[in-house]
């Protein structure tokens, strides 16, 4: 916790960070009634409106302190953690992000700082449970009411919004049970009603592989800052090694987070953890009602949450005893924010766990080289989990050359793939086909003059959505129908799609498996936490025979009956010019084999590919991820790339494209060129424009040992940029669009 603040002066005065995109914070007079320290919460004047900012610190100085404004109310509230204020510091320095974004972040529920109101919840009455037991005599017993009768079974009592969430239902349905008596209303003048965790609880019995990485875990528990990594192939049961480390970490009474890609976060992932801890964790993910948002970023700052899982917003919040952070998948895209302040969670959660001194577990079945590089210096202590648990065998993988096979027209699965399909349908077992691509088609063009239809905002094509009956882009999300005519020669019902994406091979699967059960899992299906959930108790209850998806099937996953993985296009990720497209390839592709053969029945994984002897094709089948690792850290050492060197992304942009390339080139003009530091470009991006916005890059090469940001710092903030025009600074990009 913070100190009071003195000040021997006529005046007191401290600065206030404000949640805004501000530099640095502002001083502000504090009245003599009021006792402020480090990290208190406060509402101080700032033009015309009131502000809810943050203690940061003794005055700047600069201004005489009888032109200053007084602090308005102090917050009934804890003050915000040092490590916290530090970590926020530290996250503006590195990502050359301004202050005020930061801590924007960590304050990202302006309500939660307000006085709590009374809310009217909802609890099942005296005599219902979840069998839907002593119901009314006629009351019509729906799947949707069942739901709803089976989520309130155990729980605390919920708003109706967050029930209808839950349950994939609407807010309609509750109150109707309401009216029917099934429900009890309540009113409660306080929201938070928080899981309470028991880490005595009786846990699965890990096998001597778990058992012996969770007793090194145990070791450094206590001993201060430390980075493990639990490397493990899938289905080796690392969740149940991290269970045993928050268990420790809870009986030491010190806070727990856990960070997961957001698909995760499915009733089926934290019904894991309820199980294991005897009651639901704390969320924190981008579908959380209001409610829930305000409560549980309450219950981490007073420290009434113990066991927080998310996504990667998560790390933000203001822990009072955070004692240990667990990133799971950690290799994950997801965790890189490419909008705002631009972080990668993973990193930025090791730097948490070095100023808060507490240790920080990564779990991958597929580790990211920069990880790997990490364990190889002995700087990450390596935990190894070879096998599958209990009797899972990893699955017999397959690579099918497509350069041999002869596809009928609009056709896309290989006979080989075909074959294996009805055996494993006529078996009684489940498949799944992975294409990372969504939609129906990525191309539309006119068969008559060859016009693309392209969209109007961005240098992209439109991706045709049958299902949807539109035209999408997927960087703006404009969409449109599909026109009669070519709107470039007027021909009549000319257009033509090139490619496949999921929609449309789910056409070609229906034609020749016309028994069999078929359903589209994509981000397009799948938009909310609730819409996955339900999606895998479809899976589950044996409702989909073959799962048609993108890449958010790899995202862990658990379906026993599923024997059957086929790759479509294995090669997508491989083009593009990415330095690490051929290890996200690597990681994708065998995180989707994983999902074959988890439980006691055999699994079979095949991968088309046009280019068999690829090093990641040649890895996946020879089931070698360490030989491929080496080849792949030794490429990128004799080129200097990450992690044998530093790359900073600069794009430049805005809707007018003169002053965009006045400034993207001033700044490849005035650029510092030393051995050691090197800038490419300008150059149009890859996509040159989004949202109609204009876009230049410019990419920096760096000596890893190199102070990279106060070069940075030195040379950008010397550019003026006109109205409209940004520059984005984007350290250890990890795309190049």
């Amino acid at each position: 916790m913070g100190s009071t603040l003195s000040i021997s002066s006529r005046h007191r005065v401290v600065s206030v960070l404000l949640p805004l995109p501000l530099s640095s914070p502002y001083d502000y007079l504090v009245p003599h009634e009021v006792n402020v320290e480090r990290g208190s919460f406060v509402q101080v004047p700032l033009g015309r409106r009131n502000v809810t900012g943050v203690v940061w610190g003794a005055s700047q100085g600069g201004i005489d302190p009888e032109r200053l404004r007084e602090i308005g109310n102090l917050a009934d509230l804890p003050p915000m953690p040092i490590d916290t204020l530090e970590f926020i510091d530290w996250v503006s320095k590195y990502t050359l992000s301004k202050l005020g974004s930061v801590l924007r972040m960590a304050m990202s529920v302006p309500s939660a700082l307000a006085s709590p109101k009374a809310v009217q919840v909802y609890k099942l009455s005296s005599g219902i449970n979840g069998k839907c037991e002593s119901l009314p005599v006629g009351f019509r017993l729906t799947n949707e009411r069942k739901r709803v009768i089976q989520i309130l079974e155990g729980s605390n009592p919920r708003r109706a919004f967050d029930i209808a969430n839950a349950a994939g239902t609407s807010v309609s349905v509750v109150r109707g049970l309401a009216n029917a008596k099934i429900l009890e209303t309540v009113t409660l003048t306080e929201e938070r009603v928080v899981p309470n965790p028991d880490p005595d609880l009786e846990r699965p019995v890990l096998n001597e592989a778990q058992a012996a990485a969770a007793q090194s875990i145990m070791e450094v528990l206590d001993q201060g800052y430390s980075v493990s990594l639990i490397d493990g192939v899938t289905g080796s049961g690392k969740t149940e090694v991290y269970f045993e480390a928050i268990a420790a970490t809870l009986r030491l009474g010190r806070q727990v987070a856990v960070l997961l890609p957001e698909i995760a976060l499915t009733t089926t992932w934290l019904e894991r953890f309820e199980a294991s801890f005897g009651s639901p964790p704390v969320t924190w993910h981008s579908n959380l009602s209001l409610s829930e948002r305000r409560r549980n970023w309450l219950s981490a700052l007073d420290g009434k949450a113990k066991l927080v899982v998310g996504a990667r917003s998560a790390l933000m919040l203001p822990y009072k005893n955070l004692g240990l952070i667990v990133i799971d998948e950690e290799h994950d895209l997801s965790f890189k924010q490419e909008e705002s302040v631009i972080y990668n969670a993973r990193d930025m959660a090791i730097v948490r766990g070095r100023i808060g001194g507490f240790p920080v577990l990564l779990s991958s079945a597929t580790p990211s080289l920069e990880t790997m590089d990490n364990v190889w210096r002995n700087r990450y202590r390596h935990l190894s989990l070879p096998t599958r648990f209990s009797d899972a065998k990893l699955p017999d993988i397959s690579l099918i050359n497509m350069r041999k096979e002869k596809l009928a027209k609009q056709s896309w699965l290989s006979n080989s793939l075909v074959n294996h399909a009805n055996e494993t349908l006529k078996a009684g077992e489940q498949i799944m086909l992975f294409l990372n691509r969504r939609g129906y088609a990525p191309l539309t063009l006119c068969r008559a003059c060859g016009h693309r239809l392209a969209c109007p905002q961005c240098t992209a094509w439109l991706v045709e959505h049958r299902l949807h009956d539109r035209l999408q882009c997927h960087h703006c999300g404009y969409f449109t129908r599909l026109a009669k005519n070519c709107p470039t020669c007027q021909a009549d019902d000319p257009f033509v799609v090139c490619g496949p994406g999921v929609e449309r091979l789910a056409e070609e699967v229906e034609r020749k498996f016309p028994d069999a059960l078929v359903e589209i899992m994509s981000s397009d299906s799948v938009q909310k936490v609730v819409d996955a959930q339900l999606l895998v108790g479809r899976m589950e209850s044996r409702e989909i025979d073959i799962l048609i998806g993108t890449q958010i099937m790899a995202k862990g996953f658990h379906f026993p009956m599923l024997t059957l993985v086929g790759v479509i296009d294995a090669d997508l990720g491989l083009t593009g010019g990415d330095l690490r497209a051929a290890e996200r390839t690597y990681q994708l592709l065998h995180q989707v084999a994983g999902r074959a053969g988890r439980a006691t029945r055999a699994g079979r994984v095949l991968i088309q590919t046009y280019q068999p002897q690829h090093p990641v094709m040649a890895a996946l089948l020879r089931g070698d991820r360490d030989c491929f690792m080496k080849m792949e850290a030794e490429e990128r050492r004799q080129y200097s790339m990450p992690p044998y060197g530093r790359l900073v992304g600069i794009i430049v942009s805005g809707p007018n494209l003169d002053a965009v390339e006045k400034i993207s080139n001033f700044l490849g003009k005035t650029a510092p060129r030393t051995e050691n530091f090197y800038v490419l470009g300008p150059a149009p991006a890859p996509v040159a424009v989004i949202r109609g916005r204009h876009r230049r890059r410019l990419l920096v090469r760096a000596k890893k040992d190199i102070h990279i940001q106060e070069i940075l710092r030195r040379w950008v903030s010397a550019i003026k940029t006109e109205k409209g025009t940004r520059i984005s600074i984007d350290i250890d990009p990890y795309t190049f669009m």
